[in-house]
């Protein structure tokens, strides 16, 4: 399986942010849509990192006037991102190694979709669960 089909099953909007956007405006987002991530883009979409709940957290214990702060100030600039012919299994793999829970997928550099672990994981449970779904099918067939 690859990341496409994952878009496909979840759709590809995006909630990004423009990095002179303050964290407070950040927050609302996080807030108001659920997530736990926007990405980061300029106003060509082009993807200039990545801000996550954890990322304002962090800042927070710093300094307690984070909330002033432009995205572009706590963003993380070096973004790894997925390509939808990605392997299912390597990119799992990459979010742990790399402990990244919100993947940007890109095509021809543009931004087309985001993945979470969660999402990782639960293509890979529902690929398992097919796999013993046939597994009995088959054994109940060998037996009649």
């Amino acid at each position: 399986m690859d990341i496409s089909r994952i878009l496909a099953i979840k759709g590809k909007g995006v909630v990004t942010v423009l990095p002179d956007q303050t964290v407070r405006e950040a927050l609302s987002l996080f807030a108001d849509r659920n997530i736990g991530s926007l990405v980061v883009v300029d106003l060509s979409d082009h993807i200039v990192g990545i801000i996550t709940e954890r990322d304002i957290i962090r800042a927070m214990v710093r300094d307690e006037t984070v909330f002033a702060y432009s995205v572009g100030e706590l963003m993380t600039r070096d973004v790894i991102t997925a390509m939808p012919e990605d392997d299912l299994n390597s990119v799992a793999n990459t979010m742990t190694e790399k402990r990244i829970r919100h993947l940007p997928v890109v095509k021809d550099s543009r931004l087309i979709g985001i993945v979470s672990i969660g999402d990782i994981v639960k293509a890979q449970r529902d690929a398992y669960l097919g796999e013993v779904d046939t597994l009995q099918t088959q054994l109940i067939e060998g037996e009649g």
